[in-house]
């Protein structure tokens, strides 16, 4: 995972990474978000998730220590980061801006 993962955030377009776990109740109420989110932005930004259980360095590399966290990338840049669920249309408009 960890070469194709690299390739994706460095990629031209924006990737909303949601590092989670099966076991957070929290990320269970972010991941249909997250799917809205993957409908409504389309090929604009790649969305993906990233289970901390299973890919404990990419969770270190990025220094996530509460989940769920949500980061965009663009080339390779954390460009914008939060953490705790958070809402469609605020990850929808930070996708837009990120893709701008």
């Amino acid at each position: 995972m960890a070469n194709s993962f690299q390739e994706l955030i460095n990629g031209d377009k924006p990737v909303l990474v949601d590092f989670y776990a099966d076991w957070c109740g929290p990320c269970r109420y972010q991941s249909p978000i997250i799917k809205q989110v993957a409908d409504e932005v389309g090929e604009l930004a790649r969305v993906i998730k990233v289970d901390v259980d299973r890919n404990p360095a990419a969770a270190q590399q990025f220094g996530i220590r509460g989940i769920p966290a949500l980061l965009i990338f663009r080339k390779g840049q954390v460009i914008w980061r939060a953490s705790g669920v958070r809402q469609a249309d605020e990850l929808v408009a930070q996708l837009k801006a990120a893709a701008a």
